[in-house]
């Protein structure tokens, strides 16, 4: 897998807003199939940070209706990246 499959994009939310404000943990939607390791490694180059440690998630699909037909949202995964005291978090996400 490339490094911009692993990481999908920063998930910008109330929640992850205020974790992000210790300047230190970011939250990124990932492949649903990427494992910590590649995470790590795509994050230390991609934004050249190095990581403290990662937390995973999997978010379910929501069952969707319109009408009389039900469809169902695809899974998806997320990831909890703390970065290293010391290091700093990349000027995009700094301000969003």
């Amino acid at each position: 897998m490339k490094l911009t499959d692993v990481i999908r994009r920063p998930l910008i939310t109330e929640k992850t807003s205020i974790q992000r404000e210790d300047g230190r943990t970011i939250v990124f939607q990932v492949a649903l199939g990427a494992n910590k390791t590649e995470i790590r490694r795509a994050i230390e180059r991609l934004l050249g940070s190095k990581v403290e440690h990662i937390r995973t998630s999997i978010a379910h699909g929501k069952v969707k209706r319109q009408g009389r037909f039900a469809g169902r949202r695809s899974d998806w995964k997320k990831a909890y990246v703390t970065l290293r005291e010391g290091e700093k978090m990349p000027e995009f996400l700094e301000g969003a």
